[in-house]
């Protein structure tokens, strides 16, 4: 047994009805794949684009290696010239990634040529439009939003291999403890189910996304990316309606945030190692509780 993988809804179109109805309220993904057609970003955007408007901004890099567990997730470790970057991307395979780019921030005419999906839904954060570059060889290791906002990820340029996890599998798939994200000792798109038996069964999704399509990925979904080619994606961000759920993206900000944060400053590796241990025990004892009762 492996994990239990089914491809993602697509739509051309939806209407604001059936989107709430079988996709918003009962937290499910769905590619809308003509959500940009009248997008001037379609057309526009482009590694050669931004190159010339944007090239000489300093951008901060990630890779795929694991994050050093005493550091801030994500933290940076190199900076480029954004067009020397483009550059790299287009021209060969590497895992240098930039990581919740706000190019609107340097180039506010960007916002022209995007349209917010509001007939879809409410609660846009529009000041927070996140863009994510990658190469090649480029992989996001797997994590919830810490906010625990909806996403609306459309991708650009190329193709990106995409695998989803409801919120309700965060312990089979180790996650680490005060964390919003799983131990990044075991490769997604091929893990050793012997040496981390609880991701035997855990049930998800597969998406393949081209350029222009845009996926939905309702509050709180698990998810791990890869670059199959030099390309980059942008994120809109929306809150649920729900009080209950803003109330939790608080906490969740907190706990997972600054709490954990200021662990890290006096702890150190002991903290590291300690969550590291408990990730497996508490995996192992979320599968026992889940096998069929005799």
């Amino acid at each position: 047994m492996s994990f239990i993988l089914k491809p993602v809804d697509a739509v051309e179109s939806i209407s604001r009805e059936d989107f709430k109805k079988n996709y918003l309220d009962k937290r499910k993904p769905l590619i809308i794949k003509g959500l940009t057609k009248d997008w001037p970003a379609k057309e526009k955007w482009s590694t050669d684009y931004f190159k010339e408007i944007a090239g000489d901004i300093e951008v901060k890099l990630v890779d795929n290696s694991k994050a050093d567990p005493t550091k801030v997730i994500n933290a940076s470790i190199a900076s480029m010239k954004f067009g020397e970057y483009l550059d790299l991307i287009k021209r060969e395979p590497t895992d240098l990634r930039i990581f919740f780019f706000n190019l609107f921030k340097h180039k506010p005419e960007l916002v022209d040529d995007v349209k917010v999906p509001k007939e879809l839904m409410g609660g846009f954060i529009e000041s927070m439009p996140a863009m994510f570059f990658g190469g090649s060889d480029a992989v996001t290791f797997l994590h919830y939003d810490i906010d625990l906002p909806h996403l609306f990820h459309t991708h650009f340029g190329g193709r990106k291999h995409i695998r989803l996890f409801d919120y309700k599998w965060k312990k089979r798939l180790y996650c680490v403890p005060n964390t919003t994200y799983a131990l990044e000792d075991y490769d997604v798109a091929n893990p050793d189910f012997e040496k981390f038996p609880a991701l035997k069964g855990v049930e998800g999704y597969e998406v393949f996304l081209e350029h222009g399509d845009t996926l939905f990925m309702p509050t709180g979904m698990w998810h791990w990316m890869r670059y199959l080619d030099g390309s980059f994606s942008l994120t809109l961000r929306a809150w649920d309606s729900s009080i209950t759920r803003k109330m939790a993206s608080v906490w969740s900000l907190f706990m997972h945030g600054a709490v954990d944060s200021g662990i890290k400053v006096v702890f150190r590796q002991r903290y590291a190692k300690w969550r590291e241990k408990l990730a497996f025990k508490i995996a192992e004892k979320e599968l026992r509780n889940d096998r069929p009762k005799k």
